[in-house]
């Protein structure tokens, strides 16, 4: 039965749940992303006086990397996904993922919307340097993980889209991206079309992170099922965070980001929180390691 989001504040436990799978990507070494930070994530939340539990890593039933079927294994990884983080709220519990590809936040956020879906919708906070917002018709590339914003948003292929149940997963009204500086036309059209609010990298240097951090919470805590924060590693300037799957220049300082997303921590509408696109094989000195430790302690 779905909780409401206020109860989440008092849980006393925040489920920790690896996704470690990169079949949405080109790069097949974000899947180890969960297991580099998992040794050390529970100590380092316990520090912060947070008490956190692994519950356990999801993997890809086969590994065949980007194939012809990458959608239908997609879409199993997803749904148990889903699965997962739907008990977890259910039980009164907030939630971490920590994903390989960004393809994860399917499955995250279905199951965080259908899990609530008797309060209405969820919001969520979508940080990354790319729109992620393809169909299957306009990516160039075909990599999945370019397309799971437009497919919570109930545009793409309807094995993802039906991902927990067959409705559309976010309502654009309550969603906002912040980050993004490298995305195709086709992407803008569509976020644009559907009334998503997009704060671009030159919207976040004019107007100052804190402000813009700040609108977009307003835009998601309207949600009346609470909402989400779902960072892919790569929003921030690959100077702080050289570790990720898909480096950008000019992203996001990490100490900025640190200091705004403390705005949401202990708010009791926030569902749970995701980071994906952790590449331990491109980190240097651990340096992208230790950020996504500070990043869960800084909203959880």
């Amino acid at each position: 039965m779905a909780q409401h989001a206020h109860d989440l504040t008092h849980a006393a436990t925040v489920a920790l749940i690896g996704a470690a799978s990169c079949l949405g990507a080109r790069d097949q070494r974000c899947d180890f992303g969960p297991q580099q930070v998992q040794r050390a994530l529970e100590q380092r939340l316990a520090d912060s006086g947070i008490s956190a539990q692994w519950r356990g890593t999801l993997r890809p039933r086969s590994e065949t990397g980007v194939s012809s079927d990458a959608y239908a294994q997609v879409a199993e990884l997803s749904t148990r996904l889903a699965r997962a983080v739907a008990d977890e709220i259910s039980q009164h519990q907030r939630f971490a993922v920590i994903g390989g590809d960004h393809s994860c936040a399917i499955g995250t956020w279905s199951g965080a919307a259908v899990a609530q879906r008797k309060l209405g919708p969820i919001g969520l906070i979508w940080i990354d340097a790319h729109m992620d917002s393809h169909t299957p018709q306009s990516s160039r590339s075909g990599a999945i993980h370019g397309m799971p914003l437009a497919c919570l948003l109930g545009q793409g292929e309807p094995c993802l889209t039906g991902v927990g149940d067959a409705s559309t997963k976010l309502q654009a009204s309550y969603v906002a991206v912040l980050g993004v500086r490298s995305y195709e036309p086709e992407e803008q059209r569509l976020l644009s079309s559907l009334g998503v609010t997009v704060f671009d990298m030159q919207a976040i240097r004019h107007d100052g992170l804190d402000l813009v951090m700040r609108a977009a919470l307003s835009i998601a805590r309207c949600a009346p099922g609470g909402y989400g924060i779902s960072i892919d590693l790569d929003a921030i300037d690959p100077v702080d965070a050289p570790g990720v799957g898909s480096p950008e220049p000019g992203g996001i300082p990490a100490q900025a980001l640190l200091d705004c997303l403390a705005l949401a921590r202990h708010d009791p509408s926030l569902l749970g929180v995701e980071i994906a696109e952790l590449n331990p094989f491109r980190d240097r000195a651990d340096k992208t390691t230790q950020l996504t430790l500070d990043l869960l302690s800084a909203m959880l």
